[in-house]
């Protein structure tokens, strides 16, 4: 189980510990911070686009395909629920998050396809398209 630590520091500035690292997050000086670091989102985000490059490059290797780099893009944003088709949600507001995903490497077709959808089995993928449990201690 993944360990991590949160202290407040000076206005809305965090220091994260993550094991051994040592991370800052922080909101933008027009949401009230001071700008020391990627706001609570970017983080969250960031996990999943890690997560995605991590398993493309693993997958990859395992079947020794010319995978030379991934390089994954994304954005959050809130939206209507009435403005999703696809969402079962239809009122009040709901989280997007768009993911473009770069293969980079002598890759044919066929591998690209399943590739991308390998993507959509990366662990934390799984996390924030299933149902999470936050327990307060």
């Amino acid at each position: 189980m993944a360990t991590v630590t949160v202290r407040s520091e000076n206005n809305l500035r965090q220091q994260i510990t993550a094991g051994k690292h040592q991370l800052v997050a922080d909101e933008p000086v027009e949401s009230g911070g001071n700008d020391d670091g990627p706001d609570p989102y970017s983080f969250l985000i960031a996990a999943l686009g890690a997560c995605t490059a991590m398993t493309l490059k693993l997958y990859a290797r395992q079947k020794g395909w010319d995978l030379q780099s991934v390089e994954v893009q994304l954005k959050h944003e809130k939206i209507h629920a009435q403005d999703c088709m696809e969402c079962e949600t239809k009122d009040g507001k709901l989280d997007r998050i768009w993911r473009e995903i770069k293969l980079t490497g002598n890759l044919l077709d066929e591998q690209r396809t399943r590739l991308r959808e390998i993507a959509k089995r990366c662990p934390v993928h799984r996390t924030l398209t299933s149902e999470i449990s936050i327990v307060d201690l």
